[in-house]
C-alpha cells in the first residue's frame, strides 16, 4: 500500500455465498460478453452474522498490532489524523447487509465496531432489497425496490451516522433510498452506464439525483464496468478510467467524483495491476491535464468532505 501511495479508503467486509460446484467461472463469462450469471441465493443473517464479526474485528486487530500504521476510523478528524502521521486511515464498509436481521440490533453491534458505510445489497438479494444482475448489456431497472425493513435500515443508517452505499443496488431501490434518506447519495464504485452498459453502473438519472443531493461516485477500477464492450480482460490501458472520470465530473461536478477502485474483488486494468499501479493512473491523469488540485481532490480531498458531511467531523 505504501509503496502506491495508498494512504486510506473503506476497508469492505464481505460474505461469500456459499461454494457452489455447478456455479459458473464469474469472471471467465465476463470475458466474452454478452452474458448473464445467476445470482446466488440470499445468505441467512444467522450465517453471516459471525463473518462480519469476524471481519471486523480482523480490522480491530490490525489497528492494534500496527503500532500506529493503520487506524480504524470512526470520525473524519481520525481520518485526517490518521493521514497527518503516515498511518493507513481505514474505514470499515459491509458489502451486503445480510449479517443484518430486520430487528436492526446487529446493526448497532457493528457501528460500535467501527462500522461506518454499509451497501444494502451486495447484487444477491437480501431482506432489505434487491441487487443488479451480473450481466451485459443491461440497466439497473430490475427488480422490487426496498422492502419496509430496507426503508427502516436506511432510516437507521441515517440517524447513526453511517453512509449508504447505491453501488449494486437496483434502480427502484435506489429511488427508494433518494426519497427517504436525508444524507447526500453515495455510490462507492461504480461507473457511467452510458459509457459501459452494465446494471452496475450509474445512468444519467442516477447521476443527476446523486449531483442533486451533493453525493459523490467513486470510480470503479473494474474492467468490466469500464470497457465499452463490457469485457472483463485486463488489455484495456488507462484510457476507459480517464472517460469515465471526465464524464463523472461532467456530470457531478469536480467536488464530487473520487476513486473507488474496488481491489480484489475484480479484474482491473494490467496498466495498474494493484495499488502499487496507482501512480501511473495519476500520470495518465496528468497527462489529460487534470492538475494537482484536482488530483488531490479525486484521491482524498472529496471523500474526507463527503464522509465529514455523513459521518461526522
Amino acid at each position: 500500500m505504501r509503496e502506491g501511495g495508498f494512504a486510506g479508503g473503506l476497508f469492505a467486509i464481505y460474505v461469500p455465498s456459499p461454494p457452489d460446484p455447478d456455479a459458473p467461472d464469474l469472471f471467465a463469462l465476463m470475458e466474452h460478453p454478452p452474458y448473464e450469471v445467476p445470482l446466488p441465493a440470499p445468505v441467512p443473517a444467522s450465517e453471516a452474522l459471525h463473518i462480519a464479526i469476524a471481519a471486523a474485528a480482523q480490522m480491530l486487530w490490525m489497528e492494534r498490532v500496527s503500532e500506529g500504521g493503520f487506524a480504524v476510523c470512526r470520525t473524519a478528524a481520525v481520518i485526517r489524523a490518521a493521514m497527518e502521521r503516515g498511518a493507513v486511515a481505514g474505514v470499515i464498509h459491509m458489502e451486503g447487509a445480510e449479517a443484518i436481521a430486520e430487528d436492526l440490533d446487529a446493526l448497532h453491534v457493528l457501528h460500535a465496531l467501527g462500522l461506518r458505510s454499509l451497501g444494502p445489497v451486495w447484487s444477491r438479494p437480501t431482506i432489505f432489497g434487491d441487487g443488479v444482475p451480473f450481466r451485459f448489456p443491461g440497466t439497473p431497472d430490475t427488480g422490487a425496490g426496498l422492502t419496509e425493513a430496507g426503508k427502516a435500515l436506511v432510516r437507521e443508517c441515517n440517524a447513526l451516522g453511517i453512509l449508504i452505499d447505491l453501488s449494486h443496488l437496483n434502480e427502484k431501490g435506489f429511488d427508494d433510498i433518494a426519497r427517504i434518506s436525508t444524507a447526500p447519495l453515495v455510490a462507492t464504485h461504480s461507473n457511467a452506464h452510458a459509457l459501459c452498459a452494465s446494471p452496475r453502473n450509474l445512468t444519467d438519472r442516477q447521476l443527476a439525483q446523486i449531483a442533486e443531493s451533493g453525493g459523490m461516485v467513486g470510480l470503479n477500477f473494474a474492467t468490466f464496468f469500464l470497457r465499452e464492450d463490457g469485457k472483463g480482460a485486463a488489455d484495456c490501458g488507462l484510457e476507459p478510467m480517464v472517460r469515465h472520470i471526465d464524464y463523472l465530473i461532467g456530470k457531478l461536478g469536480e467536488d464530487h467524483v473520487g476513486f473507488g477502485s474496488d481491489f480484489d474483488g475484480c479484474v482491473v486494468p494490467a496498466a495498474i495491476g494493484d495499488v502499487t499501479g496507482l501512480p501511473r493512473l495519476f500520470e495518465a491523469l496528468r497527462v489529460h491535464d487534470f492538475d494537482n488540485n484536482l488530483l488531490q481532490k479525486l484521491a482524498y480531498r472529496n471523500w474526507i468532505a463527503t464522509l465529514e458531511n455523513i459521518i461526522g467531523a
